[in-house]
């Protein structure tokens, strides 16, 4: 009611901008324009219940290996959680994903030629914007820096250099096409992490590659849900892409089935996936359990 009469004494006073002289008419229309928009604020906030509006939130995931767009980023166990800010009115979400993993591998000191145990480390910035319940665009930084000290390299978190290998940035595209269906674009930039082409002379040419996934739901019924996937990589520029050698092709190809576990009073997600990669020749089978 308060917000009525604030309305109804902002009328008031259009109203009585009539008696001025017709110079005064480009000024009734910029009030009567903020009118509108103060009046749209004060509508749309009510319906939002302040008292439930979480600006942070966190998540925590237990996975037996981290797979990225047809790829086995790390084949060990890894725990991974994330924090994130979301806006007032859920459009904008900017957070932190990390993941550390509970086994070690491989790598070559540059130095010494010996071959040394690392531990999977990884801390990633992600931004998303929600144009609708159907369409989304985001940026994602990967900063994947496992093994970077333990081959003798200097650690540094903010570095995109093309030839330094574990920083790149990512920008994609979701769009719901139907209920069941989804499709998602995604775009190196920048030719991070060697997504380039070495050139005769010696220059590196960027990339630019393309990740294109097409996802759909083909059965549910109670807390199951049986999902399959297709995706491939390309690039215009060059014939080498980040996830392929000599040309764009197929690279992730399977089906994931997701279920709610009841525990006591508690819902456990858990989703579990297989995945072959034609390019790579490889095949996977990957458990991610969501903890909270």
């Amino acid at each position: 009611m308060k917000n009525n009469n604030v309305t109804l004494t902002l009328l008031k006073h259009l109203k009585a901008l009539q008696i001025f002289k017709t110079k005064k008419s480009n000024l009734k229309k910029i009030i009567a324009l903020l009118l509108l928009i103060l009046n749209s604020h004060f509508l749309e906030a009510q319906k939002i219940d302040k008292d439930k509006y979480k600006a942070f939130e966190i998540s925590a995931h237990i996975k037996n290996m981290h797979t990225w767009h047809g790829s086995v980023v790390h084949p060990g166990a890894i725990f991974a959680t994330s924090l994130e800010f979301n806006s007032y009115n859920s459009k904008l979400t900017v957070g932190l994903w990390g993941g550390a993993g509970f086994s070690s591998v491989n790598v070559t000191n540059n130095s010494t030629g010996e071959s040394v145990s690392a531990n999977y480390k990884e801390v990633s910035i992600y931004a998303m914007y929600r144009f609708s319940d159907n369409f989304y665009v985001e940026a994602v930084s990967h900063n994947n820096y496992t093994g970077v000290e333990e081959r003798g390299d200097k650690l540094s978190f903010w570095s995109y250099d093309k030839t330094q290998g574990y920083n790149f940035v990512d920008v994609g595209f979701g769009i719901d096409v139907s209920k069941k269906t989804s499709l998602y674009l995604a775009t190196i930039i920048n030719g991070g992490s060697g997504d380039y082409e070495v050139k005769n002379n010696g220059d590196l040419k960027n990339s630019w590659t393309h990740y294109l996934e097409l996802k759909s739901a083909i059965w549910q019924k109670e807390d199951y849900k049986l999902s399959v996937f297709t995706g491939g990589a390309w690039s215009f520029i060059t014939d080498k892409t980040f996830y392929t050698e000599n040309k764009g092709n197929i690279i992730n190809v399977g089906v994931s089935l997701n279920k709610n576990i009841a525990i006591s009073n508690y819902k456990l997600p858990v989703e579990v996936t297989a995945m072959w990669n034609p390019e790579k020749e490889k095949t996977i089978l990957q458990l991610d359990i969501t903890l909270f």
